[in-house]
This record gives structure tokens, C-alpha cells and sequence, in this order.
């Protein structure tokens, strides 16, 4: 979400909203009015107001930064999942969730809301051109763009992105926006897969692309420098190729930071967040201060936030070689490992990068090793950021507050907590939610559960889990309605969701916990509903998908596929067996909301639903799937998708 204030010397920053779309589609008894969910925060233009995005409450409140005390709330029409503001501070424009999400144009002064725009499915992340004409909206499950007129207030534009697009920014001359897309689309047993950046010319509208590193996925927020020069992207840097035997310096998990050149809009380098024996787990917001000096990043589940010497930072990226030849020219490469990084193709695997220049600042006091005698508040859950002068305001999901950390302040703990409501009483599922997102259940803190399962679905990427033996890497598979599609996992090697669950503590997060905590975690995914299909008609089955239907059940894919969970709960063998498999037969996944599970079969080899069945042929161990016609394919990928 942006929270430029169109001044050119502010710096353009945007937020993902994934947990939001999670907190969209859990029942009432998890995300209850008593909790208000706070998911980011924006400065007004004049430094005296800031604006915080209460998704479970439904509601902006504004909070007055002298008396620290909530002074106005604007009720949106559904849960909100990213706001902008006006130079003048006169316009707040508020995207809200929902199948037919809208924007919000309300007035910070009344309280009121003036206008709605129609916008995307679940729309978030929006960002204002500098002179304040254009709005540019993600439509997260629609995989695109909307570009806003706010004179004619109305669309005149859809930009194609390229899968959940979850972040935006501007330049400061308004000439390229920066969109995040929160995971790769690629096949899941190639040899690269990662996210990219889509870049959209403003005066164009046509797009280019930027890849991200091999292994980027759950790419949160992108924020551009005051300058104009640069975009610095927050992301996890998954080592997915390797098999999980240990967590040690980032073995499976890194958490890093992309930085771009906005001129030539190419990736400089990638740097690691973490250090050598701590992870610094799911990075979420990223931002920078009004003089570009310092690079903040929020780290969602080590409950931290990075600040990041952008001089140094930049400095010591162009002194690195870019080749061995240039480095031994140097002296950099003597020999004797004296350097980490002795090329530029070192960066993203040295832990120790920003030793020097990057201050990690717990919002816990007592840090990553437990609470000291004087706990101060509880915080749990940092999201979305931002700063007036040398202070950075923080949003505590979990915590229903906003933690301050002063920039001055170089004491151990420079924070302070501003409580936006009473202290929140967290229901066993509401617990569940939290530890999910924890990396405090993690060994070094360098993965949560939702490191591979982002909004408690899936990160696009293969990997060689213990369960089922070493050599044999499956893709990872959503969290929703484990609990009532036994066996877990592909190969059905855990009997029901709750062993998966407890196995993933002991044997990913290489952790002991209390019991407490995977009920806990059980009852969270329990209450997960599907999200409607993007593919839906005012939520029914388009004609193409009624089509689909009807083929759905004559060429036989009610067999294995049957309403109303679309599973058999059995294993079967569908000829989908690869070269590192040592089994024929797979557990039958759930069809519902298989439209955001791609890629598909328990390799991942398949992208799109029309490749599964036009080209892989998978249900013709069932039915006549290959005398279907490419019309035929293409209405019974629309029913799939429609679930």
C-alpha cells in the first residue's frame, strides 16, 4: 500500500497486505470486533496525524501523534487493505477487500466517505502519481493493475501483472511504477524459479519485467528512494534446492532485501537481512527516511526492524568485483577467504554483508532470546511502516498497537508502545494465527510457518522434505482444509493435518514446543474459508464454466474428484510419477481454490490449469480426457478454477 503524500521529497513506499486477505476469509469467531488488526500506517503530509489501517475492525483510525490518542475513525465498508493520501492531506483514498473490492475517497477532517470506485478482486497496495491525477490499485487475485482516474474518478485502465501482485510504488516524477508479485509462476521443478517485479510505464502502460533471485518468493513491499534512483524490495530467499536436514545460516530460509536501479530498471544485488546464528524472519514493509539515508524494513516474524546505512550500503555494493579476474586484479581474492563476497555473485549468500551496516532494533524488549525482567508491552506481528522525522511508527498486528522506535535513541531498547484499544484476549485460534506467523517457534528464528506458506497457502516452490526420504522434492501444498482431507503431505506420509502439523514443528522448525501451540495452530487452520474465485461471474459459474461442469462429471473426474471437497481422500496413481519419485501413487488434493495453487501435480511441473489437462492429459487414467477438444480443455479449466 502506498503512503506517498506526493511531495518529491518523501519517500514513495507501499505494503503488501497478505495477512489481510488471510483475516478476510476466517469466521467472525477469530478476527471478532474485539481485535483491530492493525496492518499499516501512514503519515499525514504534515507530520501530525497518522493513519492506521485496522483490518479486523474494518476501519481507518487516526491517530493524533502530540497526545498519542485516537481522535477520528472512518468505517469502511469492508476489511481495508491499503490507503494513500492527498498532498494537501484533504483526500484519503482506502482500498477495501472483497471479490468486487472498491476505493474509498474519504475525508481525514469528517470522518466521512465522499465517493467509492469500483476496483479488482481484493484490491490493495494503492499508490498516487506525483500530481495527484492517477491512482494505481493492485487487484491481488485479478493479477493486475487498475489505473484510477481521480478527475473522472473512475478506471480507465487494467495493467496485466503477473500472479498477486501485493505492493506498488512511484517514482517521485511519476514516470514507472514498481509493482511486487508475491510468487513465482514458473514451473516448480526447474532449476530457477523466483518472483519478478513487474515495471509499468506511466505513460505508456506497458510493462517489463525484473526476476528476482532464484528462490525469491513472498515478495512483500517495494518503496522507491527520495531520489528517484533507487527501489528496494523485501522478500524471502528460499534455498529450496537443498534438502531440509538443518536450519544453520539460512540453509532453507534466507530473508533479503532486492535492490533496483530505477534508470536502467535492473536488479543491482540482493543482501541478506539475516546474520550468520539469527534469522531475521519475513520481512514485510520496507521504507526509507525523507533524505534517503536510512533503508527500514519490518521483519513480520522476528518482531524487529531493520535500519540499513543506504550510503554504506550502496558504496560497498559498486566496490565489489563483478568477475574472479577483476577481484584477483584487486587483491580481493587472495586465497585465503579473507572476503565473503568476492564477486557480485557472492552478495546474496553472505549472512554477514551488512554487519557493519545495518542495526537491528527489537521491538521486544528483551530481543530474540526472552523476555528480561521489565517485559514492557507485548508485541507480536510488525507490519506495515513509516516515519515522521527520525521516528518510525510501527503496526502490531497481534498486539492491536503501534510501536514508535526513535532513530536518536541508540539505547538498547528504543522503543515505546502506543495501544490503539484494549489490550486484545487472543481466542485459541487468534493464539493459532499468531504462532503460524512466529518465527519465534523456530530454531535461530529464521522461518515461520508462513515462510512456505504465505497466507497459509503455498510459496510455488519444490521442497526435499524428511518425511518421505531424501531425493524426493514435492511442491508445497495450500494449509486449507488439511484438516479435513486426510492423509497430509503428497505422498499421505502424515495420517491427518494434525500429525503434519506437529512434524513440521519438530522436523522444519527443528523446535520442541508445548503441545498448546500446535493446537493452537490446528484450530487457525481449521477456521481458514476459501477466498470466492477470481474466476467466478457476480459469484456464479460463468457459461464457459456451467461447460466445464458438465464435462467435469462425464469424462469422469468426479471419480477421484467428488463434491462437496472435490477429494476421494485416497492415493492414486495418474501417470504423474517423475524422475526422483519413488512412489506411482499421490494423495488427491482438494479442487477448492485450487485457482491460487498453481503449479499443479506434486512435482509442480504444471503452470496452468489448461497445461494439466490439454497438455499433462492427467485425468486420463479416469476418462476420456484426451478427446477433448481445446474448447473442451479450456471450459473445464474454467470450472476447476471457479472453485
Amino acid at each position: 500500500m502506498s503512503r506517498s503524500s506526493l511531495t518529491t521529497v518523501a519517500p514513495v513506499k507501499t505494503i503488501s497486505l497478505l495477512l489481510v486477505c488471510a483475516a478476510l476469509v476466517l469466521p467472525a469467531s477469530l478476527h471478532a470486533a474485539e481485535y483491530l488488526g492493525p496492518m499499516d500506517v501512514l503519515a499525514s503530509p504534515d507530520g501530525k496525524s497518522l493513519y492506521v489501517v485496522e483490518a479486523d475492525a474494518q476501519k481507518i483510525d487516526i491517530l493524533d501523534i502530540a497526545s498519542e490518542k485516537v481522535t477520528r475513525s472512518i468505517a469502511c465498508p469492508s476489511a481495508p487493505t491499503g490507503i494513500a493520501v492527498s498532498s494537501d492531506g484533504a483526500k484519503l483514498f482506502i482500498t477495501c477487500a472483497g471479490p468486487e473490492g472498491v476505493v474509498c475517497v474519504a475525508d481525514p477532517a469528517s470522518g466521512q466517505i465522499s465517493a467509492t470506485i469500483p476496483a479488482g478482486h481484493t484490491p490493495c497496495a494503492p499508490s498516487l502519481a506525483p500530481d495527484g491525477k492517477r491512482l494505481y490499485v493492485c487487484n491481488r487475485f485479478n493479477d493486475d493493475v487498475s489505473v484510477i482516474d481521480l478527475e473522472g474518478m473512475k478506471e480507465t485502465a487494467r495493467v496485466k501483472a503477473i500472479r498477486e501482485p501485493v505492493g506498488s510504488a512511484v517514482t517521485p516524477d511519476g514516470s514507472v511504477v514498481f509493482v511486487t508479485n508475491l510468487l513465482p509462476v514458473d514451473p516448480s521443478d526447474s532449476y530457477d524459479v523466483a518472483a519478478e517485479i513487474t515495471v509499468i510505464d506511466a505513460a505508456t502502460l506497458k510493462t517489463s519485467n525484473i526476476r528476482l533471485p532464484n528462490g525469491s518468493s513472498s515478495v512483500y513491499e517495494v518503496c522507491v528512494s527520495p531520489d528517484g534512483k533507487y527501489a528496494y524490495v523485501a522478500h524471502i530467499l528460499s534455498r529450496y534446492q537443498m534438502p531440509t536436514t538443518q536450519l544453520e545460516r539460512g540453509w532453507m530460509n534466507t530473508n533479503a532485501m532486492t535492490i533496483i536501479d530505477v534508470a536502467t530498471k535492473s536488479r543491482i544485488n540482493t543482501v541478506l537481512l539475516d546474520d550468520i546464528d539469527l534469522g531475521a524472519a519475513n520481512p514485510w514493509a520496507v521504507a526509507t527516511t525523507a533524505d534517503g539515508k536510512t533503508i527500514l524494513v519490518s521483519h513480520g516474524g522476528t518482531h524487529e526492524v531493520s535500519a540499513i546505512d543506504a550510503e554504506g550500503l550502496h558504496a560497498k555494493l559498486e566496490s565489489i568485483p563483478k568477475t574472479m579476474e577483476e577481484a584477483k586484479e584487486s587483491g580481493r581474492y587472495d586465497g585465503r577467504g579473507t572476503y565473503s563476497s568476492i564477486t557480485v555473485d557472492d552478495v546474496p549468500n553472505d549472512l554477514a554483508f551488512l554487519v557493519d551496516l545495518r542495526r537491528r532494533i527489537q521491538l521486544r524488549r528483551g530481543g530474540p532470546w526472552g523476555m528480561l525482567n521489565d517485559p514492557g508491552p507485548f508485541i507480536n506481528g510488525p507490519r506495515g511502516l513509516d516515519v515522521i522525522g527520525t521516528k518510525i511508527y510501527v503496526a502490531v498486528y497481534f498486539c492491536d498497537l503501534v510501536a514508535v522506535v526513535d532513530l536518536e535513541d541508540k539505547s538498547y531498547y528504543p522503543v515505546k508502545a502506543i495501544r490503539l484499544g484494549p489490550e486484545p484476549q487472543m481466542t485459541v485460534q487468534r493464539r493459532g494465527q499468531m504462532h503460524f506467523h512466529d518465527a519465534d517457534l523456530c530454531f535461530q528464528h529464521w522461518q515461520s510457518c508462513s515462510s512456505c506458506h504465505p497466507d497459509a497457502r503455498v510459496d510455488s516452490l519444490n521442497w526435499d522434505l524428511l518425511n518421505d526420504g531424501l531425493g524426493t522434492p514435492k511442491n508445497v501444498r495450500s494449509m486449507l482444509l488439511v484438516h479435513k482431507t486426510p492423509p497430509a503431505m503428497s505422498s499421505g506420509v502424515r495420517e491427518s493435518g494434525e500429525a503434519a502439523v506437529r512434524a513440521g514443528i519438530r522436523h522444519i522448525q527443528f523446535a520442541v514446543r508445548p503441545e498448546e501451540d500446535a493446537v493452537a495452530i490446528d484450530e487457525y487452520l481449521k477456521a481458514l474459508q476459501p477466498v470466492p474465485s477470481p474466476y467466478l461471474v457476480d459469484g456464479k459459474l460463468s457459461e464457459a464454466a456451467e461447460r466445464g461442469k458438465q464435462i467435469f462429471s462425464r469424462v469422469g473426474c468426479t471419480d477421484c474428484h467428488a463434491a462437496p471437497l472435490y477429494t476421494d481422500l485416497k492415493m492414486h496413481d495418474v501417470n504423474s510419477r517423475g524422475k526422483y519419485d519413488r512412489r506411482n501413487d499421490f494423495d488427491t488434493p482438494t479442487l477448492i481454490e485450487v485457482w491460487r495453487t498453481a503449479p499443479y501435480l506434486h512435482d509442480g511441473s504444471q503452470t496452468t490449469m489448461t497445461d494439466l489437462i490439454g497438455k499433462a492429459k492427467h485425468g486420463s487414467t479416469a476418462g476420456d480426457v484426451e478427446g477433448l477438444s481445446e474448447k473442451e480443455v479450456a471450459d473445464l479449466a474454467e470450472f476447476v478454477l471457479s472453485l
